[in-house]
């Protein structure tokens, strides 16, 4: 599913633009332990679902190639983490979803997780 397919699935406003909008997300992974990332964070164009709006969450996707970072519950991250995000080419967007629902429409639209 590319991933302007995903934003109107999750009713997502786009925060920062990916440079691709139609690049094709396969995988996703819902955490707040950043850990939790590290541990299962398995491909390219991988797409994360998060309630933790700081730097370290950007800086967690860049180290592990995620290409996508959603934050759920309508979270915004300030401005600073927004930045890092233009500079790292991370898509970043946000939905008023919670983890649980917005994983659970990814799945059922075809998105899989680690090992699936």
């Amino acid at each position: 599913m590319n991933l302007s397919e995903c934003v109107k699935l999750l009713a997502a406003r786009v925060l920062v633009q990916a440079s691709d909008m139609d690049m094709d997300i396969k995988v996703a992974c819902g955490a707040d332990l950043m850990s939790d990332v590290m541990a299962f964070a398995c491909s390219s164009n991988e797409m994360m679902l998060t309630g933790l709006v700081n730097p370290q969450t950007i800086r967690t996707a860049e180290m592990m190639d995620v290409k996508v970072v959603v934050f759920v519950r309508g979270k915004i991250p300030d401005a600073s983490v927004l930045k890092l995000a233009e500079e790292k080419d991370i898509c970043v967007m946000t939905t008023k979803l919670p983890m649980f629902s917005a994983c659970g429409v990814l799945y059922g639209a075809g998105i899989l997780g680690k090992g699936e």
